[in-house]
């Protein structure tokens, strides 16, 4: 100890220690060391702030949609202005929120440290595609002050064509979006084959490394498709080429082609990082190795690729041949086959396992009721002939948002909870979390069943005004919206709330046994006081590990602050 912080016991400190090194949030301060970082744990809270962000604009506009719908003659906006709205609701929340959210925030953070590596293979890479991130979000703003967009989040042509809106800079803000998320997959497929740790074989990776990895192979492959196709749309919009125009010799369905040859794998680079929050979550708090680790493992390759192969089930009313929508639903289906080894998997870890109702497992036991609505609703959608009457529908608006939004965004704010004292050494109010995450399921479920109810009936999707005969379902979910809306508020409220004054974390404070909670708490800049080395079962709970329960080490900084606080004797 120096001669200018006290001498304390750990025995009466709570078993405060002194770290090696000051944490990540430490080591250097000002605004630049934050902007020209290198750190894959800040660029991983940069991120984090900036999809939140994201996601809170997206809600704001989703609620407007909401209050608009609360009459059947619409209550604010004019036909043209509520296209826009929704427009920008869905562009905002798919492409600058769920895409990039658990991938670019979580896993930029999680990923090293669960592999045992000191920082992302490619950290300057890592780097550049926050800002292609920031330079995307910038353009899609500047779409909006330039005329906003009201093609819908899938631009189709030929009305996207037709439009006088921001189509062109809106699809160049994607265009480099969708490079954001091919560096970020590139560099996460490098860390993971070069990176891992002494003993750790494939066969070792937490099931969260398997899922980015699957994720990040679909990031690869499949974002080019969107980037040549938002690329032709724009020479389409300007020089009038002839591609999808069918006045000039093109053909408007083969934008659908494109677009869904993406649309369809993005899915699941939504999804699929959920699903391995969701195999680490359930794990730790039920204190139980994950049943099936290998059948999870391979379930998210399989998934990979077959989404692949099943864009055209978004095409059934399109003209497709029948032989080839045959073969189109038939594979539709065959992808619940990895997706449903998942779900009984999680359901046979938390059977007889010692399950705690901390926050993180609210939200996860929260995304399997929600993912299940969705998958079984998708069956409908998969159906041919059912798929004919559901199409562009309100039914297909609620099961895209019980897999998008109730599925991926639960399973990102289950990631944030769990990880959070690690991020930030400090804790947020559990009672609170809990009543949120509550508030989220209930308000999800008032929100979006009563529009499966509407599709079924034939309310259509995207529509600004509607029958007197739908005005019941639209002011429930109107107020499902609303309970929604007080969820999210109140989970800023008490996360931020916790940065200001939240108790210390706990050096381990779930009890998690992979190499993420062998670190620091927050970890050092290079993460690890020393090399790690894999030994034993990924999954063991049964020696635990040595510094859990006890409070995190502290730096000289740290430690002299806390006296200060609390009034310890020398």
């Amino acid at each position: 100890m120096t001669t200018n912080i006290p001498t304390v016991d750990p025995a009466t400190s709570g078993g405060v220690e002194l770290r090696k090194e000051p944490s990540y949030l430490r080591v250097s301060s000002g605004l630049w060391s934050w902007l020209g970082t290198l750190d894959h744990k800040r660029i991983g809270l940069m991120y984090l702030v900036g999809v939140t962000a994201a996601f809170l604009v997206g809600g704001a506009l989703a609620f407007l949609v909401r209050l608009h719908l609360w009459t059947p003659d619409g209550a604010l906006f004019e036909p043209a202005t509520y296209n826009q709205v929704f427009t920008l609701h869905g562009v905002f929340m798919v492409f600058i929120f769920i895409i990039p959210a658990i991938p670019a925030s979580l896993g930029n953070f999680v990923l090293p440290l669960m592999l045992g590596a000191p920082d992302v293979a490619l950290p300057r890479l890592n780097l550049a595609s926050f800002y292609l991130w920031c330079t995307g979000t910038i353009l899609a703003i500047y779409s909006i002050i330039n005329g906003a967009v009201d093609t819908g989040w899938t631009f189709y042509t030929p009305y996207s064509l037709e439009t006088g809106t921001a189509v062109v800079s809106m699809g160049l803000g994607v265009f480099v979006l969708g490079f954001s998320s091919i560096f970020t997959g590139l560099n996460f497929i490098v860390t993971i084959h070069k990176m891992r740790a002494r003993g750790q074989t494939w066969f070792k990776m937490p099931l969260f490394c398997w899922a980015i990895y699957a994720t990040s192979v679909l990031q690869v492959l499949a974002t080019p498709v969107l980037g040549v196709t938002v690329l032709l749309l724009a020479f389409e919009h300007i020089y009038n080429i002839g591609i999808f125009d069918p006045q000039y010799g093109g053909d408007p369905v083969l934008f659908q082609h494109f677009f869904w040859f993406y649309s369809h794998p993005a899915v699941y680079i939504m999804i699929l990082p959920g699903m391995g929050v969701i195999s680490e979550v359930i794990s730790v708090h039920s204190r139980k190795p994950l049943f099936g680790y290998k059948l999870i493992a391979f379930s998210s390759i399989s998934i990979a690729v077959i989404s692949f192969l099943v864009w055209g089930h978004h095409m059934f009313t399109s003209g497709q041949s029948e032989f080839v929508m045959v073969a189109f639903s038939f594979l539709t289906m065959f992808v619940a086959i990895p997706t449903a080894i998942k779900v009984f998997s999680w359901v046979a870890t938390i059977w007889g396992g010692s399950v705690a109702l901390s926050a993180p497992m609210l939200y996860a036991i929260a995304f399997l009721i929600i993912f299940t609505i969705g998958g079984l609703t998708g069956v409908f959608l998969g159906t041919l002939s059912v798929d004919i009457h559901l199409h562009d529908t309100y039914f297909v608006v609620a099961h895209f948002h019980a897999v998008m939004m109730g599925s991926t965004a639960l399973a990102f704010f289950a990631g944030v909870h769990h990880w959070w004292p690690k991020m930030f050494g400090v804790m947020y109010n559990e009672t609170l979390a809990k009543i949120s995450a509550v508030l989220i399921l209930v308000g999800f479920n008032v929100t979006f069943l009563p529009q499966f109810e509407m599709g079924s009936l034939g309310m259509p999707r995207r529509y600004a005004t509607y029958v007197e005969e739908f005005q019941i379902y639209h002011q429930i979910s109107t107020v499902g919206a609303a309970i929604l809306g007080i969820g999210f508020a109140l989970m800023v409220g008490y996360m931020l709330a916790s940065l200001a004054g939240g108790r210390r974390a706990k050096a381990n404070e779930w009890g998690g046994v992979t190499l993420d909670w062998h670190t620091p708490t927050p970890p050092n800049l290079y993460n690890f006081d020393e090399e790690p080395v894999m030994t034993g079962d990924l999954y063991d709970y049964t020696s635990g590990i040595p510094d859990y329960g006890k409070d995190a080490p502290m730096d000289k900084d740290e430690l002299a602050e806390r006296q200060a606080a609390e009034g310890w004797n020398a």
